[in-house]
């Protein structure tokens, strides 16, 4: 055997040393589950608040009612999850997101569904989600050793994206299914009940995890430790280039808060093509993921990721003009491998670089962000759309998305100088 070959085998054994710890493995899984859920569950809605509706609009009010709890809550969800036992505050937010799952059951199966009371759930759900996300980013980089972690961290990535193209699927076909089957109502009911499974199965894989931490300086409740992420980031202009360019590229380009427009007025796909439409991105951004996690970013990160958001907007376009099917599928597809590009990256800028005692606060700044790009885009998209039209709404939005990764290569040079990705002792 060459050295060559040598080298790609240990390699090889290095990008799958992660399974080998089965806290990460229960972990990832019950991750999964969750996401599945919460996919499965975003299609029921999305399509459910459009037939009543049929306006752009409360599309947009469905992302916002998700991102308004996260704006009010992330300051003491992220020094929670620095307080507390992450995996304990974890099984909690399972539970919750489970009651949510009862509730849209309960309020579908009540029959004259009222737009207001679905929202009023998602309120819960964002209040859940708040939470959620900064602590199971916070517990990550403690189930794996250190010099494992940059290839669990593309690991994770992919269970998060094989779910993202499993849940939107499950979640329209059997929208569709049921409604043929069983009737007019039965499908979002039908959904919600499998999303209320994967969430009970969640908390089962996560009570498998053990609640053991590493010592930490836990932080006191002062205002001054509370507002310690932001000034962190702040502090940090690489990771704040990072997490903003995020925040601005996919608050602008955004299209999948449109898709139940795209699916039924323009595409006429029907509840089953909003799930395929919808697991797309994910199709794109778990082969992408998959890749890196067997070749990493040896070098120029940063300029690939400017180059790949770019590419984000540009396939946003592409999506935003198409009336084919095929077409619309294959730019969405586009549309997930470029954003993985800067997931990757940011994730790992700020998980290796960021102390572990305050590791929740920088991701509860971290996940507003991302819940004002994800969320708050909807909104914003759902705005655009009600007074411009869906298809002029997506294409602005795209090269919106294109104009800021310009603006944010000239104003953050250190974001656009990453050579290798910070790799430092956790």
């Amino acid at each position: 055997m060459t050295n060559g070959e040598t080298e790609a085998l240990e390699a090889k054994s290095d990008a799958r040393a992660a399974f080998r710890y089965p806290a990460f493995v229960n972990y990832q899984f019950a991750r999964f589950c969750i996401v599945v859920a919460t996919e499965m569950q975003a299609v029921a809605v999305g399509w459910q608040v459009y037939e009543i509706t049929k306006r752009p609009l409360d599309l947009g009010l469905v992302g916002l009612a998700q991102f308004l709890p996260s704006i009010l809550l992330f300051l003491i969800s992220g020094h929670a999850a620095d307080r507390f036992n992450r995996r304990n505050l974890l099984l909690l937010c399972d539970f919750g997101f489970a009651l949510c799952f009862a509730l849209l059951i309960a309020i579908t199966l009540h029959g004259n569904v009222a737009t207001i009371s679905i929202y009023i759930v998602l309120v819960l759900l964002g209040v859940v989600r708040s939470f959620n996300g900064p602590v199971s980013r916070a517990i990550f980089p403690q189930l794996v050793p250190p010099e494992v972690f940059a290839s669990s961290v593309a690991w994770g990535s992919t269970f998060w994206q094989a779910a993202t193209i499993l849940g939107p699927i499950v979640g329209g076909m059997l929208y569709a299914f049921s409604e043929r089957v069983f009737g007019h109502g039965a499908g979002p009911a039908a959904v919600y009940a499998c999303s209320l499974l994967a969430a009970a199965i969640a908390v089962v894989l996560m009570l498998r995890v053990p609640s053991q931490e590493k010592e930490r300086n836990k932080p006191s409740a002062t205002l001054h430790t509370v507002f310690e992420g932001f000034r962190y980031i702040w502090r940090e202009k690489m990771i704040l280039g990072a997490i903003s360019l995020d925040l601005f590229a996919v608050l602008l380009g955004g299209a999948v808060a449109l898709l139940p427009v795209y699916a039924r007025e323009i595409l006429q796909a029907g509840p089953w093509g909003l799930g395929i439409l919808r697991s797309a991105p994910g199709v794109g951004a778990g082969v992408t993921a998959i890749a890196i996690a067997h070749n990493p970013l040896k070098k120029k990160a940063g300029a690939t990721m400017l180059w790949c958001v770019a590419g984000f907007g540009l396939c946003t376009v592409l999506f935003g003009v198409s009336r084919s099917f095929a077409v619309s599928l294959f730019a969405l597809v586009l549309v997930g491998a470029t954003d993985m590009v800067s997931v990757i990256v940011r994730a790992t800028l700020i998980q290796v670089a960021t102390p572990d005692e305050m590791r929740g606060r920088v991701n509860a700044v971290d996940m507003i962000f991302i819940g004002a790009s994800n969320e708050l885009g909807q909104f914003e998209s759902g705005i655009t759309a009600q007074w411009f039209g869906t298809v002029p709404a997506v294409m602005l939005g795209g090269i919106g998305a294109i104009v800021v990764t310009g603006l944010w290569a000239w104003m953050f040079p250190q974001l656009r100088k990453v050579d290798q990705l910070p790799l430092k002792e956790l």
